[in-house]
């Protein structure tokens, strides 16, 4: 059975960090790239970083450059998103997904095959 878990969310002050994992079962790395997207209250969905499975490459929505940062571990199947200097405008609901193969618009939700459940990171004093 094909499921994405989220784990790694919660309550963290302006400056601080965390680190959400996403537990990947039923498929490989080797073969699905995984992005990660969040979503505010009333707005829409949007890619925050994505990890391709061709090559490793990375990429970042320019919102999170510098700050973010996604690694995988193929032998453990899982993929992180270490988060730091964490902004309120970061808090929303966080979703990993995975796409197999390496699509050519990372960021198009569309493109993925299967999601988890989503972790809620909020960002306040």
């Amino acid at each position: 059975q094909v499921q994405l878990v989220e784990f790694g969310g919660g309550l963290v002050q302006p400056g601080g960090s965390l680190t959400l994992s996403c537990a990947i079962h039923g498929f490989t790395l080797d073969y699905y790239s995984i992005g990660w997207f969040r979503q505010a209250p009333g707005k829409e969905r949007e890619g925050v970083s994505y990890i391709s499975s061709r090559d490793g490459s990375t990429y970042y929505a320019d919102s999170v450059k510098g700050r973010f940062t996604i690694t995988r571990d193929n032998g453990a199947n899982e993929v992180l998103l270490q988060m730091h200097s964490l902004k309120p405008e970061d808090t929303a609901v966080y979703y990993c997904a995975a796409e197999r193969g390496s699509g050519p618009d990372w960021s198009d939700y569309i493109s993925y095959d299967y999601w988890g459940q989503g972790t809620q990171v909020t960002v306040s004093s």
